[in-house]
């Protein structure tokens, strides 16, 4: 799959392909976009915390996007379980990040902690989003039923 550019994201932006609400042009990288933390967290070592986008993000069923934790946040030993962002997903996104590091590391509000790279699919997915995190705002736990699970 095709990683998309900073010209990419910006013309599908323009088209309507992705949307990133608020836009943060310091935040577009050569290769993807910069997530801003909306909430501020001290991690401890051994801490872990969810932590949300300030930004809302929607994907049309012809692109997907991953999540990395930016690089300086992971030479403190900051580390990040993210999932894949799926087609026609629409919303804030949900973040756990973990200290593996020796000292207490700070995320500041607004601050930049994740890059969103965006991929084109080969065709258009059939099954866009629709599923129990479609349409979040703010930090949103697990929304598992466990009993429906099994």
């Amino acid at each position: 799959m095709p990683v998309y550019s900073d010209c990419d994201i910006v013309a599908a932006i323009a088209s309507g392909a992705i949307s990133i609400s608020p836009f943060a042009e310091q935040s577009l990288s050569s290769s993807g976009y910069d997530l801003r933390s909306a909430v501020e967290v001290m991690m401890p070592p051994g801490g872990s915390a969810l932590i949300h986008s300030v930004e809302r993000v929607g994907l049309s069923p012809s692109l997907c996007a991953q999540i990395f934790i930016r690089s300086s946040f992971a030479r403190e030993g900051i580390v990040g379980s993210f999932a894949l962002v799926d087609p026609g997903f629409n919303g804030q996104l949900t973040l756990r990040v973990a200290n593996l590091g020796a000292s207490t590391v700070r995320i500041g509000e607004g601050e930049r902690v994740a890059q969103l790279v965006f991929y084109r699919l080969q065709t258009p997915s059939s099954r866009p989003y629709a599923g129990r995190y479609q349409d979040s705002s703010g930090t949103v736990g697990s929304r598992r039923n466990f009993a429906s699970d099994m």
